[in-house]
């Protein structure tokens, strides 16, 4: 989500439409105001510990951050016309900010709890206290923004949202970044051989990512495709020596389990402006979650010219086209996952026809036309009005 908020105020600013973003200080040598771009300032706030605290514990120490962020306002002599929240907490701080400011707010959830609830194992479900807060914030909020037509009927239909309050805009993709280049440069950039056949998996380390599916489908992969396909795993945490730590270590214990230790390369977390070579370098990109609000992997794949076999779930039934930019199968699927990797991987005619669909695919989720839409909403709560723009035919074709 902080590349979503970095990349949507930087594109605003590039608008002429100023933006603060606030956040809880974790530390004390954190200066107040940071300019991260032009026309965009990071404000640190304290409220409670000056520490990172795990997000379950923060929800207590809001009214503080709510008047702080009042109290920086007022020193500044700053006055907002709109305040836009992301993710349940920051709604909730949302709310409490206008009562100060008596400023519109536009929230976006990126995923909802109940959702991330419906394909979450026993003990990563999310809090009970997370659900209620949702659905107060579903009344309180001015406008809604949701990240595809999936996420929209559920607020509607199941949250009981109501739907002229609703816009469907999704999160963007910088094309100046993410673009194709040479298979060969950025495989001699990683080391890896230039004929290879190359999966790469871009995401945190996640139940909810599907990663054990993907381990899984490569094992089928390795035993049905004349040569074992490597994957590249970017995500998670490494050592100094390039040793997979934390929850990572857990991955790489599944990949030695399955005999598969030497064909995974573990990348760790990687900057965003390394993430291309990484994604120009496969063959083809694997995005197994078993939920996304958006994809925006898949969207950085495919931005680049990478086919991407995903999920049919979440935003990634609007964001990959099937046949077109990538092909789709049922979550958690290991034999569906494995025979359309396999698809992809031993068929040049195909990978080329999906590799030019998916630079086409990928162009209407630029980040000007996201913004562009999002300043549309700005501009009618300023006005007084709801934001009942129909987005989704702007962005989803």
């Amino acid at each position: 989500m902080n590349v979503y908020v970095r990349e949507l105020a930087r594109h605003l600013a590039q608008s002429n439409l100023p933006v603060d973003i606030f956040t809880r200080r974790s530390d004390t040598t954190t200066p107040e105001t940071i300019q991260i771009d032009p026309g965009v300032n990071l404000i640190s706030i304290p409220a409670g510990p000056p520490e990172k605290l795990d997000k379950n514990l923060i929800f207590p120490f809001l009214p503080e951050f709510a008047a702080q962020c009042a109290l920086y306002s007022l020193r500044q002599g700053v006055r907002y016309d709109v305040v836009h929240s992301h993710y349940w907490l920051s709604g909730w701080a949302a709310h409490l900010l206008r009562r100060y400011w008596d400023t519109p707010f536009v929230h976006m959830f990126h995923t909802t709890a109940h959702m991330k609830n419906a394909v979450a194992g026993v003990t990563d479900r999310e809090p009970r206290i997370r659900g209620d807060y949702e659905r107060g914030l579903i009344g309180l909020a001015d406008s809604l923004i949701a990240a595809n037509p999936d996420e929209r009927a559920d607020l509607i239909w199941r949250q009981r949202a109501a739907a002229d309050k609703i816009c469907t805009v999704p999160p963007g993709v910088d094309l100046t970044l993410f673009q194709p280049m040479p298979r060969e440069v950025a495989r001699a950039a990683l080391g890896i051989d230039p004929g290879e056949a190359t999966i790469a998996f871009v995401g945190r380390v996640d139940p909810i990512k599907g990663v054990e599916v993907l381990l899984k489908a490569l094992r089928q992969l390795s035993d049905v495709l004349p040569a074992r396909p490597r994957l590249l795993f970017v995500g998670g945490d490494v050592d100094k020596l390039g040793e997979p730590t934390g929850p990572l270590a857990s991955v790489a214990a599944l990949a030695e389990d399955l005999d598969l230790r030497d064909r995974v390369l573990f990348a760790g977390s990687q900057p965003q402006d390394r993430l291309p070579v990484y994604y120009c370098a496969a063959d083809v990109v694997a995005v197994p979650s078993r939920y996304e609000s958006f994809g925006l992997v898949a969207v950085e794949a495919m931005a680049c010219g990478t086919p991407v076999v995903a999920s049919r779930v979440g935003g990634l039934k609007f964001t990959v086209e099937e046949g077109v930019s990538g092909l789709l199968v049922p979550p958690g699927d290991v034999e569906a996952l494995a025979e359309n990797l396999a698809y992809v991987l031993s068929d040049t005619d195909l990978r080329s026809r999906l590799s030019a669909g998916a630079l086409v695919s990928a162009r209407p989720f630029a980040w000007q036309a996201v913004a562009l839409a999002i300043h549309h909403i700005y501009q009618r709560l300023a006005e007084g009005h709801r934001a009942n723009l129909c987005c989704d035919e702007e962005i989803y074709a």
